[in-house]
């Protein structure tokens, strides 16, 4: 028996079942059960989480459970966990990673960015997303929103809003892709650290698990994904912050995109950096230094 511990959202069920079609192929007389655990961001779901305040508001209770032993692995969207582990825990595997760009989710008539006028209504509740697509179109207004995609698509779809940013990853998982007005290219949005990523998290020294799991590590994805979390941790942000960062082969090495800016998007600071694969994290730290160095650092100061 191997216990999944999960969100009850359709996208974290979803890639809760991904995982355990791909444990449960492998390792053929282990049974797999998911079992789905309530998270402090499930328990209050429309409050805001724009807060910096809210760090690990979509893992908590996951990591409580996984170290309770309740379960044997966690499975979450990379991008909802903190840079520091608790004590006690690891990420022992990240698959292969989906479509880490955001899309541009446009209502009735909108189907490209310039479809949207002045004052129209962006729906996001990432203070990163926001500052990138003011830098691009400053005209539009940003509105935060809640929810799972289903009920984002819904407020969408009843005029509360002219648009929404989502992650190019939750839709293709679930199949929505075919909302996708625009899939945002990375010189145009940059993405959240780990985005369209998987975690699988153990406890440290249950080597079982460990090994069950690690089949399912992708190495490139790992490095670069990593990296971002690196650069994130040098930054000094949190996954609520208006900093963004992408790492991706280039011709056999690693090229790293940084970003951060004001919620705003009046001041931006966007900087990168190509590097051999073995030293992407510490290319990583570096970028971020750099970056902090050259402004970085004041706009962030500017958010406290």
């Amino acid at each position: 028996m191997l216990t999944i511990g999960t969100r009850g959202s359709a996208l974290a069920l979803a890639q809760a079942h991904w995982v355990a079609g791909k444990l449960q192929a492998l390792c053929p007389d282990t049974r797999v059960k998911i079992q789905v655990i309530t998270t402090s961001a499930d328990k209050h779901p429309t409050t805001s989480i724009r807060s910096g305040t809210s760090t690990g508001v979509f893992v908590k209770e996951i990591e409580e459970a996984l170290l309770a032993s309740a379960i044997d692995l966690a499975v979450h969207s990379m991008k909802d966990l903190p840079t520091r582990m608790p004590d006690g825990l690891e990420i022992a595997a990240i698959p292969q990673r989906e479509d880490a760009r955001d899309a541009l989710v446009g209502g009735a008539g909108v189907h490209r960015l310039e479809d949207l006028g002045p004052d129209a209504v962006i729906g996001t509740g990432s203070v990163r997303r926001q500052a990138q697509i003011l830098a691009l179109r400053p005209h539009l207004r940003v509105k935060d929103i809640r929810g799972n995609v289903q009920t984002r698509l819904q407020k969408l779809a009843a005029r509360s809003y002219d648009a929404l940013i989502l992650a190019c990853a939750g839709l293709n998982r679930l199949g929505l892709q075919d909302r996708i007005s625009v899939r945002l290219e990375f010189s145009q949005m940059l993405p959240a650290p780990g985005q369209g990523a998987l975690a699988l998290e153990v406890r440290k020294g249950d080597s079982r698990v460990r090994m069950m799991v690690e089949a399912l590590n992708e190495p490139v994805t790992a490095t670069a994904v990593l990296a971002e979390r690196a650069f994130l941790r040098r930054m000094g942000g949190g996954c609520n912050s208006p900093i963004a960062v992408h790492a991706r082969p280039a011709g056999g090495n690693m090229r790293i995109d940084g970003l951060v800016a004001n919620p705003d998007g009046t001041r931006l600071l966007r900087d990168s950096s190509v590097c051999p694969v073995a030293s992407a994290a510490e290319a990583a730290e570096a970028l971020a230094d750099k970056m902090l160095s050259e402004g970085g650092a004041g706009i962030l100061r500017s958010l406290r």
